[in-house]
């Protein structure tokens, strides 16, 4: 009777061989998606913009701009994750918050590739400004494109600064939303603008995983201190290696960057750039929004 049964099912494991192979694959590694592993199909450039992305006209390589002298830390290779000390001056952080004051306006969240939008101040309650394009703004933004190594069909996006009073938060999300069809949000800096006086608003990676010199990382990331100055591993206590996810500090004219998506030719987004802006509890926090937006490798 067995061997009826192996012979009857046989041939239908060979017809449906790779939806079974996908539904084992999917029940043994749920972080596993085959589906979104396969080559990614590009479409022709989207139409550019310029309301929304910071085209260059020619004249920046005649800026006056001032050599801030930041200091790059390479907090993760995959995803590439670099923090930065000094990304923005003291005088840039003003002139920030001054063309910005008047033009805040309640922040929305996007859906559908940023098709539509809408205001939900359970997921984000902030208030942002788009700000002009002033030779200040401008050599802000030939910073970030100076990072990322000038790439070929990848452009910044219009700076915009986010103003958080007393309990303003941005709930966990992704930046690169959906890439369609090769192009997308493929890189972030959150940059801190004003933050002084202030308890909470930290910038949240809880899937992020610390590695090296736990001692340099704490000037920057929420650590488990212990007051006692023992070894907190000694009294069981929860260290920073011992931890996975990074709690950014908002510290003044400091940064984080980030890559959004894989360079494996998939399209993928990363899964560890999931992130959120923690809760205000007293002061203001202001930052700088940094994306670009262009081809996805």
């Amino acid at each position: 009777m067995f061997r009826i049964f192996v012979i009857a099912v046989l041939p239908l494991f060979f017809v449906f061989s790779s939806e079974i192979f996908t539904f084992l694959s999917g029940a043994l590694c749920p972080s596993c998606n085959c589906e979104s592993a396969k080559p990614l199909h590009r479409i022709p450039r989207p139409q550019l913009r310029p309301e929304f992305l910071a085209l260059e006209n020619g004249t920046d390589a005649r800026l006056g701009c001032e050599d801030v002298g930041y200091k790059m830390h390479v907090f993760s290779r995959e995803p590439l994750v670099v923090y930065f000390e000094n990304f923005v001056s003291a005088r840039e952080r003003e002139h920030l918050l001054d063309i910005s004051e008047k033009i805040y306006t309640p922040s929305t969240i996007t859906h559908n590739g940023g098709q539509t939008s809408d205001r939900n101040t359970k997921v984000r309650d902030s208030e942002v400004a788009l700000v002009p394009r002033t030779e200040g703004v401008r050599c802000i933004e030939r910073r970030a494109r100076e990072v990322q190594g000038w790439r070929e069909e990848v452009w910044i996006e219009r700076l915009r600064v986010q103003r958080y009073n007393p309990g303003g938060h941005y709930s966990h999300h992704f930046d690169w939303s959906s890439g369609r069809g090769g192009w997308g949000r493929v890189s972030s800096f959150m940059v801190w603008v004003h933050g002084e006086e202030l308890e909470g608003g930290e910038t949240e990676f809880p899937r992020l995983e610390l590695r090296g010199d736990r001692k340099k990382w704490c000037k920057f990331i929420e650590c488990e201190d212990n007051l006692d100055g023992e070894d907190s591993k000694d009294k069981g206590v929860e260290t920073a290696e011992d931890k996975k996810g990074a709690v950014f500090k908002v510290i003044p004219g400091n940064a984080v960057y980030w890559e959004n998506f894989r360079s494996d030719g998939t399209g993928r987004g990363y899964n560890e750039t999931w992130h959120a802006g923690l809760p205000v509890k007293k002061g203001v926090k202001v930052g700088l929004n940094i994306w670009s937006y262009g081809r996805i490798d």
